[in-house]
């Protein structure tokens, strides 16, 4: 694993411990984790993909983080030696929900046709 690769994962590491233990505005709540995070080369800038699943107004909770990123930048900087700490844009990942999904389409595919068989 190159240094860079091993950065994204431990910022990831240390996002998803702020986020779950350390923010407290209440938007913030129930099952939120840091999916992935992409740091540019020169580290000015990383790109956080939060899944929030179960909760409706996804917005909500991203601007919640965006408006707490002084803090968690602040916190990230105690937790991950960097040269510069980059800006923080959080961004929604509905990849794990949009995975449930098909493995639903694809079992009622598979129900049907076992049904048809018969």
């Amino acid at each position: 694993m190159q240094r860079h690769e091993r950065l994204e994962q431990d910022v990831k590491v240390a996002l998803s411990r702020i986020i779950t233990y350390e923010v407290k505005d209440p938007a913030v709540d129930g099952l939120i984790s840091v999916t992935d995070v992409k740091i540019t080369p020169d580290q000015k800038y990383a790109k956080v993909f939060i899944s929030i699943y179960g909760k409706k107004n996804k917005e909500k909770v991203i601007n919640a983080l965006k408006k707490a990123s002084g803090f968690i930048k602040l916190e990230l900087g105690k937790s991950v030696r960097m040269r510069n700490m980059p800006l923080l844009q959080f961004e929604v990942d509905d990849s794990i929900e949009y995975g449930n999904y098909m493995d639903k389409v694809i079992n009622k595919v598979i129900e049907n046709d076992n049904k048809n068989k018969n």
